[in-house]
């Protein structure tokens, strides 16, 4: 089940496979599934699996998509990131109906399907260190060597298994391991492991079981248990695809899920491994997994992303077969072309400093009309007050200003947006020589920025009305990391790559008028960038806003 205002995605190679598969009858239903682990947050590559799964389920007929917990590893495993990653999900605009499912569900089963294969002799229970398991597995050039006790009887392995099952073992002390061949080329095929000892409580379970199915076990009999037609994949799940099907074949399941692989999501200037993700987290380099400079799911959320430019984004990059690394700025494109039409325009100045015109009345006050979308009427016009003290931008003065800068200097005339024109005629500085006011004077003929005999400005400034501005901080983020692929760096600690101007703190910045009422929702700081409350720390009483992005691609600048 989906949202019905999620746009259908474009065709690709997947949809050709499963085109073809209804229309030569091999199913009459498409079930697809998105299986997280419950072990961290979700993060833009993830977004990539959900968007592909969900929209099919949305666009072929009577189609399901489920979500599933693979939650084989309860050590890692806990009940928030569950609820997270369902928040996510619907966030994007998808909804699994009654299909929510955990791989736990079938832990009786996975169980009967191990005992199965001990049975046809075609399992063992494996006592060999971990090392000595890795010594004997052999390598990309070498073949592997059977362990000393591949050759137990089959009521020796049922024995022991049921041991392990009952706790009657350390950790380690034994393992369950497919019978394969340890000459195969493909390593997977090297009798792989299919249980393990875990004496710890699962989130569902609880303490009932004392081993855990491996994840490639686990996998691929649960989509065959639920009957999964397409089960979809990324690329590095290709070698896996053998082991999938050799245990799908002795087992001799009822259904037969087909596994399709596709290029994950690479983007450049962050990392997607989840592990170094808990590194970032768990050491105190973010503000926790919804830190707005990451790439998780809710960090993107409270950073200011919106759904819809993610599921734009998704389709743009396309689902292929090639492993490639997708630039920030298209996705940032995909953003800024969602917040542009559906953002509401604002007055904000960041680094403020005050413009007084000193011909305008001391205790003068109006009302000017500013536009809430300069291409939208629907979005309609605000009220912003206007004042004889206004603030600006400290960076819209500068003293012997070169012939190409349209803003304030001595002398120079520019136009206050929605209001008048203003001339600079001098400025006050404290003993250091900071400029503390800028004075201007203004002529009221040009009420609404235009001027009566035709003259033509060609500066225009953003401004706030002092005695009524907001004061707020806002948080400037950018790129977490300072060159494109951080993690590749094989000599240096991806951490050493930590953009120290990813977010900088803006104290005593001053709103319009109208932001005292701020909704959770995307603003246009006019001449800023894209901006929103923080989720987090934002409150009536102090405002904070994070930028979720910037006006232009400023790292194409760079580049």
């Amino acid at each position: 089940m989906s949202d019905p205002t999620v746009e259908s995605a474009p065709s690709n190679f997947i949809r050709n496979i499963i085109d073809a598969d209804i229309e030569s009858a091999k199913h009459q239903q498409v079930v697809t599934r998105f299986p997280p682990e419950p072990n961290g947050y979700l993060h833009i590559g993830h977004a990539k699996s959900i968007c592909l799964n969900f929209a099919i389920a949305q666009d072929y007929p009577d189609a399901v998509c489920h979500l599933r917990f693979d939650d084989t590893n309860p050590g890692k495993e806990k009940s928030e990131y569950i609820e997270a990653i369902k928040e996510d999900v619907r966030w994007l605009g998808f909804d699994w109906g009654d299909s929510l499912h955990h791989t736990s569900d079938y832990f009786e089963q996975l169980y009967a399907y191990a005992v199965q294969l001990v049975k046809q002799d075609q399992a063992y229970v494996d006592s060999l260190s971990a090392e000595d398991i890795r010594l004997y597995r052999g390598n990309l050039t070498e073949p592997g060597k059977d362990s000393p006790y591949r050759n137990r009887s089959v009521e020796e392995n049922l024995e022991l298994l049921e041991k392990m099952k009952t706790g009657e073992f350390a950790e380690g002390e034994h393992l369950l391991r497919a019978k394969i061949d340890m000459a195969a080329p493909n390593i997977n095929m090297r009798d792989p492991a299919i249980y393990r000892i875990k004496n710890m409580s699962h989130p569902m379970t609880g303490d009932t079981w004392h081993i855990y199915p491996m994840y490639d076990f686990a996998h691929c009999v649960s989509d065959a248990i639920e009957g999964i037609t397409h089960s979809l994949c990324t690329l590095e799940f290709e070698d896996h695809r053998p082991l999938y099907d050799w245990f799908l074949e002795q087992l001799q399941t009822p259904a037969r899920p087909q596994q399709i692989e596709f290029s994950r999501l690479n983007l450049d200037y962050t990392i997607m491994s989840k592990r170094k993700l808990h590194e970032l987290v768990e050491g105190g380099f973010v503000d926790g997994w919804s830190d707005p400079r990451l790439p998780t799911l809710s960090g993107m959320r409270r950073r200011g992303y919106t759904p819809a430019a993610i599921r734009d984004f998704c389709s743009r990059i396309g689902v292929t077969k090639k492993d490639n690394i997708i630039e920030m700025s298209v996705l940032e494109n995909s953003l800024r072309e969602d917040l542009n039409t559906t953002s509401s325009r604002a007055l904000a100045v960041l680094d403020p400093i005050k413009l007084i015109i000193d011909n305008y009345p001391d205790d003068q006050e109006e009302m000017l009309t500013g536009v809430n979308h300069p291409k939208d009427p629907e979005m309609g016009h605000r009220d912003v007050p206007f004042s004889k003290v206004l603030y600006i931008e400290r960076s819209d003065y500068m003293a012997d200003a070169p012939k190409k800068f349209f803003r304030l200097s001595e002398g120079r005339e520019v136009r206050l947006r929605f209001a008048y024109y203003v001339t600079c005629t001098h400025v006050v500085k404290d003993e250091q020589g900071e400029v503390l006011e800028v004075h201007c004077t203004y002529d009221p003929e040009t009420r609404g920025g235009k001027s009566a005999d035709g003259r033509k400005i060609k500066g225009t400034i953003h401004w706030v009305s002092a005695q009524h501005a907001v004061t707020a901080e806002v948080r400037m983020y950018d790129r977490l990391f300072t060159i494109p692929a951080p993690a590749s760096e094989k000599e240096r600690d991806y951490k050493e790559f930590i953009n120290p101007e990813s977010i900088q703190v803006l104290k005593g910045c001053q709103l319009e008028a109208s932001m005292a009422g701020a909704e959770k929702r995307a603003y246009q700081f006019e001449r800023q960038g894209y901006f929103c409350l923080d989720s987090v720390d934002s409150s009536a009483d102090a405002l904070v806003f994070n930028r979720i992005v910037s006006l232009r691609d400023s790292w194409a600048k760079k580049k």
